[in-house]
């Protein structure tokens, strides 16, 4: 049994520019939005516009859930060197992912509730001070946008990825609730202006169902992709058969087989593997499977038992 020191990597790895340029991104992004909350809420107050009042608890919901990526980060970061965690702390990025990706369908079933109550009981909409809330909002969350589109640029920037593309999971998260927002947005203008102009009153909650199912959609994505991660379900990536190809030979080369292999992922775009061969080939050591697997450069940590069978 052989097991390849992962420290090195660790250190060299625990929290590198892309998710450095992601926290100050989302940090930013954070409280933008919750000035913008407040700017709402409390003009909702001022001017007894519902509309105000309601995009802005919306926007609350939103700067929540990108708190949380934030938090997720500094977390990461605190951690980063606590030799408790055996891989790393790279998952607790992924896990404020997943739990921003659960909040994300909340908010779209609040959406649909709160579409379905407009349909069964239709309330006046101020059209013209929706329009402005809405318009306002919508740039608020492209600027956002282009912050975390920024901060994942400059991440890719200082990170090579393997030919495999790996996205940091926990700034998409945020990035979908900037995105979702602004989605949000674009079909409030929609419908308000067709409530306006051609007085289709039912326009604003059909409008606010449709993004509630795109928003959904968004989260049942960022769900699959965050829970593969933290199940460790990794064997059904071209990274295994990769594995598979260097290892094992023919009947010239020693004829050698990988009997057990077990691969989970430990960063954007590292992952350790544990396998044990058995082989015909006497002179087969861990270190020269080792030298094989090298020129995949994400595989950062190998376990390797060797069986010999002589016959």
């Amino acid at each position: 049994m052989h097991s390849h020191d992962l420290s090195q990597w660790t250190h060299e790895h625990v929290f590198d520019a892309g998710s450095r340029a992601a926290e100050r991104g989302t940090r930013l992004v954070v409280w933008i939005t919750a000035i913008m909350m407040v700017v709402e809420i409390l003009s909702g107050w001022w001017f007894n516009s519902m509309a105000l009042l309601a995009d802005g608890w919306h926007m609350s919901s939103h700067a929540f859930a990108i708190g949380l990526s934030a938090f997720a980060y500094a977390a990461a970061r605190k951690y980063a060197r606590d030799p408790r965690f055996a891989f790393g702390t790279w998952k607790i990025e992924v896990l404020g992912g997943f739990a921003s990706a659960i909040f994300l369908l909340g908010v779209a079933a609040m959406m649909v509730f709160g579409s379905v109550e407009r349909i069964i009981s239709p309330q006046e909409i101020h059209y013209q001070e929706a329009i402005i809330v809405a318009v306002i909002g919508l740039v608020v969350n492209v600027v956002c946008a282009l912050i975390l589109g920024q901060a994942h640029d400059h991440g890719h920037d200082h990170h090579h990825d393997h030919a495999h593309h790996h996205h940091d999971l926990n700034l998409k998260a945020a990035y979908l609730h900037v995105i979702a927002d602004a989605a949000t947005s674009v079909l409030a203008v929609i419908a308000l202006f067709g409530g306006w102009m051609y007085g289709w009153n039912w326009l604003d909650p059909v409008m606010g169902i449709v993004g509630a199912l795109l928003v959904g959609r968004w989260a049942q994505g960022l769900l699959v992709e965050t829970g593969k991660v933290l199940l460790d379900r990794e064997m059904d990536h071209p990274v295994v058969e990769e594995i598979r190809a260097v290892v094992e030979t023919g009947p010239e080369a020693g004829d050698t087989r990988i009997t057990d292999l077990h691969v989970w992922r430990v960063g954007k775009g590292a992952y350790s593997c544990a396998l044990s061969v058995l082989t015909h080939d006497a002179s087969l050591t861990p270190a020269k499977i080792r030298a094989r697997l090298a020129l995949h450069e994400e595989i950062v940590h190998t376990t390797i038992e060797i069986q010999l069978c002589p016959g």
